[in-house]
């Protein structure tokens, strides 16, 4: 009878655990879909990540600049562009600062904080990419076009990593 009760409470211990979120992970999650595909990247505490896209009309690259909170919540440190035309910021508003240095525009933000932002995956074959601990990752190559996909950093279980397409660099 012990056998069978201690057989019960393992195995009872292991479903329990393969459903606990406890990996801290990247996540892009497929949003208007009635059955979303997370994908993920490993985050291991490193906090500081940059996102990078060619703009679509002036044809030069953006580098957003992000740190993970404690929290997990997201925090915009500046973004970089060499153009202040069409769809980028050419002054700076209340809690930034905006500094022109060598023909790069760089916008820093004081308190930027977002719990998550929604990430759309044009069908244009223009740079986008995610680019942590030095290595880089195509986001045009690794999730798909013409999609968009909710970004946050939070904690999974092995299920859900599973269950999800964990993102390849290249």
């Amino acid at each position: 009878m012990k056998k069978v009760w201690w057989g019960c409470l393992t195995i009872a211990t292991a479903i329990v655990f393969l459903f606990i979120p406890i990996f801290p992970v990247f996540s892009f999650t497929e949003t208007r879909t009635e059955k979303p595909k997370m994908h993920y990247l490993e985050y291991d505490e490193e906090p500081h990540f940059q996102i990078v896209f060619t703009h679509s009309i002036h044809l030069t690259d953006v580098v957003e600049s992000y740190e993970a909170l404690p929290t997990y919540d997201i925090r915009l440190q500046s973004m970089r562009y060499s153009d202040v035309a069409i769809g980028m910021p050419g002054y700076a508003e209340e809690g930034q600062t905006l500094i022109y240095e060598d023909g790069i525009y760089t916008l820093y933000y004081e308190n930027a904080i977002l719990p998550n932002f929604t990430l759309y995956i044009g069908d244009v074959d223009y740079t986008l990419r995610f680019e942590y601990r030095g290595k880089t990752y195509n986001l045009k190559e690794n999730l798909s076009r013409g999609k968009s996909y909710l970004f946050e950093i939070k904690k999974v279980s092995i299920y859900d990593k599973m269950k999800g397409v964990e993102l390849y660099d290249g």
